[in-house]
């Protein structure tokens, strides 16, 4: 079994910075991509931004205010929010594919969420 716990998420206000971490426990061999969610009320849930290897990928919303970055030893995951826009208030979360043992299937893995609410 597999836990990615999420944490970071505040009230700011707008134009202000946070830095979320998911930590992965429990059963992992490896980790292969890992990515940040994020759901805002009433909208759909969307990739905000991902990292794979040494290959980084963002959404347009985010790109030079957000930047992504994992400790692969310590097996956790960053999202640096900078100039935080009131848009960017949702409940953010994180995804990995992990590979719980060598005989089992690399599978993809969900954090419970944290708040991010950004204020004018």
């Amino acid at each position: 079994q597999v836990l990615l716990v999420e944490s970071g998420g505040e009230r700011v206000q707008a134009g202000g910075s946070l830095k979320l971490s998911c930590v992965a426990s429990g059963s992992v061999l490896a980790i292969n991509a890992m990515g940040w969610y994020r759901e805002a009320p009433g909208k759909q849930r969307e990739l905000v931004a991902s990292i794979s290897g040494g290959t980084t990928h963002y959404a347009n919303s985010v790109k030079g205010r957000f930047t992504i970055s994992r400790d692969n030893a310590k097996n956790i995951m960053f999202l640096q929010m900078n100039n935080l826009k009131p848009e960017d208030t949702a409940v953010y979360y994180c995804s990995a594919s992990v590979r719980g043992g060598i005989l089992t299937p690399e599978l993809d893995y969900w954090g419970r969420g944290t708040q991010v609410t950004v204020s004018f």
